[in-house]
């Protein structure tokens, strides 16, 4: 009876030491996963939304942690030093999302490539840039659709805007 208990609880160990790289390597924080956006996982969540700022956005991950709500992105490219410009933004605007939707403003965001993840301060400073990139996205919604900038066709295939584009080639 004992080598049986001793099998199972060294099972158990090894079953929670997986577990919990697994975690780790996935780039979430301890704490309970509140929302998920990813297929893997059964059925897509609902988009947050706020009418005020006409402002939608589906992060990967939402994870609870001691009474606050943690956004995460992943991303599945390999990154150098410092996370991309962009890639912050948009966590801050989810970030953003966060706060006003669930009423519980993020103390940070995590931003987790295949190689790095760093934890990005949801300042005062982050939130007003990114109400204020998001009012100039507004203001340009009103003038007329540039042009087309390049002569490559694989670069319109890939398009996000093909279907509603009339430069497309």
């Amino acid at each position: 009876m004992l080598p049986l208990a001793v099998g199972l609880l060294v099972l158990a160990l090894m079953l929670l030491a997986f577990v919990t790289l697994r975690r780790r390597d996935s780039g979430l924080p301890g704490g309970r996963i509140i929302y998920a956006d990813t297929r893997e996982w059964g059925s897509l969540e609902k988009p947050l939304y706020d009418s005020e700022l006409g402002l939608t956005g589906k992060p990967d991950y939402l994870v609870e942690k001691d009474g606050k709500v943690i956004p995460v992105e992943v991303k599945t490219k390999r990154i150098g030093e410092a996370p991309h410009d962009s890639h912050i933004y948009q966590l801050a605007a989810y970030c953003l999302l966060v706060h006003r939707v669930l009423g519980k403003r993020p103390p940070y965001g995590i931003l987790h490539y295949s190689n790095k993840k760093f934890a990005i301060d949801y300042t005062q400073e982050l939130e007003n840039y990114v109400i204020t990139l998001l009012l100039e996205i507004r203001s340009c919604s009103d003038r007329k659709a540039p042009e087309r900038s390049h002569e490559s066709a694989g670069r319109c295939a890939k398009c996000g805007y093909r279907t509603t584009c009339d430069q497309a080639l």
